[in-house]
């Protein structure tokens, strides 16, 4: 029996029931948590644009953010011109709000360097109580750390394998009892595509995902994921607070020349603790993309893509081991409100053993002034995609006795 159809039934009937249990029970009645938000007046005043009834149950707010890049590289040879840039980064728009007790949550992001666009998240959401509430359209997939497995601006290895921030097309209801968190999803695709100017157009996207390249054999796309993400939160007092918990993802590959499903799955501890002033990140992630080719084969790499860039090769299996450290300082320096510390460390362990591994590294420091965030990054790599001349080598085959490869990166962001 096919066994995508049967995750797809379970997946239903547990929906069904939990719906039907929060109907049932008074103690969920429908309690509306963005009014006690709205009061606050952060949160009213934090968009360029916004609106509010009296009782604040019904608003829109409108806001966004213009980021720019300056960076050098260093990726080995003599330094040249075009290895500085200042470059438009990107530019967004937000629109958060609720009407009749529907909430919306919008993001569309404009990349004029790689010239992209398209949306990051979409979705209409119900609160049926102030533990529980249900997600519809694109929104966050709920795997390992959240929001991110990162404190950098480039992030960690698993967002470019799409295992960190990543965000599909689907269903996601959230619950927290007690000290515990529960995340169910079902995802019937990926994001949707955006536009690209250099690239095919299913490279448009924010997400990293598994994209059809019919001239490479490799005319694979994800469909129907299924997410369980649980985590337990330890409040220390004066301590601090640590949460451990278990993700795990299964969902399907379709090959549209074969009209066939093969399937992948990943799985991932991790621990995100807050103690005074530093915060520590860890995860270990598995996972195994169970790929074939246009011929029916079985293969040793994927093709993903985002950001309106061409395709690279993804290791079908790996081992990846995750680890960041920061420290956050308040400051009372003119407009620097707080200055941040970290470092960010992955290693990824490939499967197939005449594949070279991959490590990434980011060093760096972001400085609060106000709505602007200035990231100053000193990422580093070993066969890591994007910190390289040649973009896209590295998470495939690889390249053996690899060098260190750097980019020192200022990322300066006006949010409003």
């Amino acid at each position: 029996m096919d066994t995508t159809k049967i995750m797809k039934s379970f997946f239903a009937l547990l929906l069904l029931a939990v719906l039907s249990f929060l109907n049932h029970y008074s103690s969920f009645a429908v309690n509306d948590t963005t009014e006690v938000q709205l009061n606050e007046p952060r949160t009213l005043n934090s968009g360029l644009f916004a609106i509010a009834n009296e009782d604040t149950s019904n608003y829109i707010t409108i806001g966004g953010a213009l980021r720019y890049n300056l960076y050098l590289e260093d990726y080995g040879g003599p330094i040249k011109e075009s290895d500085s840039q200042f470059t438009f980064d990107m530019w967004r728009i937000n629109v958060n709000g609720r009407a009749q007790g529907i909430n919306i949550n919008f993001e569309y992001r404009f990349y004029p360097t790689f010239g992209t666009h398209f949306v990051k998240q979409g979705w209409l959401g119900y609160d049926f109580s102030k533990q529980t509430n249900l997600q519809v359209g694109v929104t966050q997939v709920p795997f390992g750390l959240l929001q991110y497995a990162s404190h950098n601006w480039w992030f960690q290895l698993p967002y470019y394998l799409g295992l960190e921030d990543d965000h599909d097309m689907g269903f996601k209801l959230t619950t927290s009892r007690g000290n515990w968190d529960v995340h169910l999803a079902y995802f019937m695709q990926a994001d949707p595509n955006g536009i690209a100017q250099f690239a095919p157009q299913n490279t448009a996207r924010y997400s990293y995902d598994i994209i059809a390249e019919p001239s490479e054999g490799l005319s694979n796309s994800e469909t129907n994921q299924f997410n369980g993400r649980a985590a337990y939160n330890w409040d220390h007092g004066s301590l601090g607070s640590t949460e451990l918990g278990l993700s795990i993802q299964y969902g399907g590959i379709y090959n549209s020349a074969l009209n066939e499903v093969s399937d992948h799955y990943a799985l991932a501890p991790h621990i995100d603790g807050t103690y005074g002033n530093f915060n520590v990140k860890a995860e270990y992630i598995y996972y195994n993309h169970n790929a074939q080719n246009d011929h029916g084969n079985p293969v040793d790499i994927v093709q993903m893509g985002a950001y309106g860039v061409n395709t690279y090769d993804v290791a079908a299996e790996g081992h990846m081991y995750v680890l960041g450290i920061s420290y956050s300082k308040d400051v009372d320096w003119g407009p620097i409100s707080n200055l941040t510390f970290y470092d960010n460390y992955t290693y990824l362990d490939k499967t197939n053993e005449i594949f070279t591994d991959t490590q990434h590294n980011v060093l760096g420091m972001m400085v609060t002034a106000g709505k602007v965030y200035t990231y100053f990054d000193i990422a580093s790599g070993k066969n890591q995609p994007w910190l390289t001349d040649n973009f896209g080598e590295g998470l495939g085959a690889g390249v053996n006795d690899p060098r260190w490869k750097t980019r020192f990166n200022i990322n300066i962001g006006y949010y409003f």
